[in-house]
């Protein structure tokens, strides 16, 4: 694959701010998150996060440059037909067909498939709203290279498709689409990796415990060759896709590592972030 476009040269000229991001201080044993309030004498968590200040660069001079297969992360401005965000039936009746094609026309896919999303917002999720998250404020990957399969295996069935086997015996990837639903961004936006500036040693294992199953996903370790971005002020007519698996391992983006962060330059009266994320399954034609 070619290399990133995201050269020092390059680098030197964009507008950054200098933020704090946690990321998994090394550890022995494998980490592991609960999603849910686990026994008694288990903790929600055992992992121990260390914060790294570092540059966080201003993406918007070269988000016509950025590219799903180099860098695992890229831009465009799509207008939505949805209403109201918040009403799940809207959002899967208009939203999941609208982002299925902006997918399929940004990556050239010929079948992209829409299994879920997320809605983050601190205030709603701190009053116990349902399906509301707050932000997540660790550096992290959304699945593995034994999740990306599992997952999409485990979507293909439930959707009662022949074969599901077959089907990932071909390229496929598995897509974030980000964007705010509400004010443009300014309360804990989100930062990218240059998913080539990760490295293989980065990657940690960590174990997703629901109360159904046990998903995977990469906690992430400090690396100071990581390269960070983000877009300022991101409106609610601008999408972010986020590359979080690839089955292809020829040298492009695969994993693309991604955490909300305290922006320096917010007015401490933001107003909290509302988002939601899409995770697709993206198939290729070869």
């Amino acid at each position: 694959m070619t290399s990133s476009i995201l050269s020092k040269p390059v680098l030197k000229d964009l507008p950054y701010v200098e933020a704090v991001l946690n990321y998994l201080t090394p550890m022995a044993e494998k980490p592991v998150n609960y999603t849910y309030e686990p026994p008694p004498g288990i903790p929600r968590q055992n992992q121990v996060y260390e914060a790294h200040k570092l540059p966080i660069r201003n993406a918007r001079a070269i988000a016509q440059d950025l590219s799903l297969e180099r860098e695992g992360f890229a831009y465009a401005a799509h207008k939505s037909a949805v209403r109201d965000f918040y009403d799940e039936d809207e959002v899967r009746r208009v939203y999941y067909p609208e982002a299925e094609q902006l997918l399929a026309d940004v990556t050239g896919a010929k079948k992209v498939l829409v299994f879920d999303h997320n809605l983050r917002n601190i205030e709603r999720a701190k009053q116990g709203e349902n399906k509301v998250e707050e932000p997540i404020k660790q550096v992290h990957t959304d699945f593995t290279a034994k999740s990306g399969y599992s997952r999409a295996r485990a979507v293909l069935t439930a959707l009662g498709t022949d074969d599901p086997d077959e089907l990932l015996r071909h390229r496929f990837s598995i897509v974030n689409v980000w964007r705010p639903i509400a004010l443009p961004v300014q309360e804990s936006p989100l930062a990218v990796c240059d998913a080539q500036s990760i490295a293989p040693k980065d990657l940690v294992v960590a174990d997703l415990v629901y109360r159904d199953r046990v998903g995977e996903t990469y906690e992430i370790t400090y690396n100071p060759a990581h390269r960070w971005f983000y877009f300022p002020q991101l409106q609610p007519n601008e999408a972010l896709f986020i590359k979080c698996f690839d089955s292809a391992e020829d040298g492009r983006a695969r994993f693309t590592a991604h955490t909300a962060f305290d922006d320096p330059t917010s007015p401490p009266d933001a107003p909290p972030r509302e988002s939601i994320e899409l995770r697709a399954l993206v198939f290729y034609a070869a």
